[in-house]
């Protein structure tokens, strides 16, 4: 049997890289481990940190001058869309908060209304049942002063009668007494 090896591209870059891997960490294992060159490094850093930080005044003094915004007035922008964000969703959660306690304070509302409507109509009840008793009441009032009234014609019928029988009884006893004087005018003489 043939031993049927296929080429493998990515195999050979693997290696040749882990090879150069090796190699620059030595170097820089080397370098790092140099007293001198760490100095230079430092001082080569801070100088390009100052050259940058004058790079960076003389972008903001230019983007100033060109009404440009720069990278500072970004992030400001942001930050302040953030907060604004922020302060939206708290009034939003503030304003559901309210429409819930609205929602409570409305039912109680509605509740007391509907109370109240009830105590009207309750009154109202009342009141009409009141001016029933006191129609009614009226009424028997007026029956009875009717009654009143008829008793009253029939007394003052009765007292009429009882006039006219009296001066009967009167005209009576006048032709008794005159009878009676006749009669004794007449004994005696």
């Amino acid at each position: 049997m043939t031993n049927d090896k296929t080429y493998q591209p990515f195999e050979g870059i693997k290696r040749i890289s882990e090879m150069w891997e090796r190699q620059i960490n030595g170097l820089l294992y080397m370098v790092s481990d140099n007293n001198e060159f760490v100095k230079l490094l430092k001082s080569g850093t801070d100088g390009h940190a100052r050259y940058l930080e004058l790079l960076r005044k003389r972008q903001e003094l230019v983007a100033g001058v060109m009404n440009l915004p720069t990278k500072k007035d970004v992030a400001n922008v942001a930050k302040l869309s953030i907060q604004a964000e922020e302060k939206m969703d708290i009034l939003e959660e503030q304003i559901w908060n309210l429409q819930d306690s609205l929602g409570t304070v409305n039912k109680g509302n509605v509740e007391m209304f509907q109370e109240m409507v009830n105590v009207v109509k309750q009154m109202k009840d009342d009141f009409q049942q009141i001016e029933l008793n006191h129609a009614n009441e009226l009424s028997d009032v007026q029956v009875e002063l009717r009654e009143l009234k008829q008793n009253l014609s029939q007394l003052s019928e009765i007292k009429s009668e009882l006039e006219q029988m009296k001066n009967l009884f009167q005209e009576e006893k006048l032709k008794n007494k005159d009878l009676e004087l006749a009669v004794a005018g007449t004994t005696e003489s």
